[in-house]
């Protein structure tokens, strides 16, 4: 491991303390850049997502991509956690928190907002930063490829219905423009650029590939810094306003998290799935595809509503909570790997 990647967390702590000191020192420039967005999407959080996940893309051997039908477990593991488990324990929770246990701090009103906004979420799995943390733990590049296709493809058509049963609303109108834009810009441009690259490299020498993965790996973690960096100096003042609030929405949605990676896992453990494919496959199923979970919870309860800050409070806690979640899948590996002996 090279210097950026033993150290990550301690870089990535120290992203999130220049991007809310930043963000409160300079907040017409974060402003401006959270402009630069089209279909709720920021143009500038996409370039440095695309830097994080293009070095993995050019690690995919395409000729190995149909030995992932030979085992379907860890596929249907991630599908089962995404789709049949966590929006609804995602709905549960925000319930028993915002009605129950957090029901004398929040208005009623506000409280229904943090649990729509939490089931956007629990709605919404993972697909740009899910290709770094199967790296962060050397996980089949290939695999993950297509438990994140086959993932983006159920959720054009379950995304809806799911989040308009749980919401208890009629019709939940889908920013088809942010789901289909997000889905280019984090996989298919970068995936298409990685094909190209590697067939050009291979075609020189395998030494060739090998030497320019090294050479570029570490950008991959600039990628991340920067967009932590940016992602929370655009939330600067609202971290500051309402430190107490955010605390309260972050306390289920941490749970949440983590109880879904422990199911997981489990799981994973118990089916004897290779740990580069069960380790993926429970984090795919704890990450949240946040973009689309704003975008919606902006249309449909508005900016400035409960449910929008709840979707960014995800972002918040997402990547220190799954870079804990990364260290505990390896520093697992011997005990995980003792149950397929």
């Amino acid at each position: 491991m090279g210097l950026f990647e033993r150290f990550l967390t301690v870089w990535v702590g120290m992203g999130i303390l220049a991007g809310v000191a930043l963000g409160l020192a300079a907040p017409g420039l974060f402003q401006l850049i959270a402009g630069i967005e089209y279909a709720h999407v920021n143009l500038v959080v996409a370039v440095f997502i695309w830097v994080m996940i293009y070095p993995m893309m050019i690690q995919i051997d395409w000729s190995s991509i149909k030995d992932v039908g030979r085992k379907p477990k860890g596929l249907m593991l991630t599908l089962v956690v995404n789709w049949l488990i966590k929006p609804f324990t995602m709905a549960a929770l925000g319930v028993l928190f915002f009605q129950y246990l957090f029901a004398d701090w929040v208005d009623p009103q506000s409280a229904s907002e943090y649990i729509a906004g939490m089931i956007l979420l629990g709605v919404a799995p993972c697909t740009a930063m899910v290709f770094v943390w199967s790296q962060l733990v050397k996980g089949d590049a290939n695999y993950t490829l297509v438990q994140v296709s086959v993932n983006d493809i159920i959720m054009v058509f379950a995304f809806a219905p799911i989040a308009a049963f749980l919401l208890g609303v009629t019709k939940v109108t889908v920013p088809w423009e942010t789901l289909l834009l997000s889905t280019v810009l984090y996989v298919v441009l970068p995936l298409l650029a990685g094909m190209a690259t590697r067939r050009v490299l291979l075609s020189r020498s395998s030494h060739a590939l090998a030497d320019f993965v090294a050479a570029i790996k570490p950008w991959s973690i600039v990628g991340l810094i920067a967009t932590v960096v940016l992602l929370f100096g655009f939330q600067a003042e609202t971290i500051v306003a309402q430190p107490g609030v955010i605390g309260l929405i972050a306390v289920p949605l941490i749970i949440q998290t983590y109880g879904i990676f422990l199911i997981a896992y489990l799981a994973a453990r118990w089916l004897k799935l290779p740990h580069n494919v069960g380790g993926p496959a429970c984090l795919i199923g704890t990450s949240n595809f946040f973009e689309l979970a704003v975008a919606v919870a902006i249309s449909l309860f508005g900016l400035n509503s409960g449910a929008a800050l709840a979707t960014v409070v995800g972002v918040l806690v997402e990547v220190p909570v799954m870079l804990s979640l990364v260290a505990l899948v390896n520093r697992s590996k011997g005990w995980y790997e003792r149950a397929g002996a």
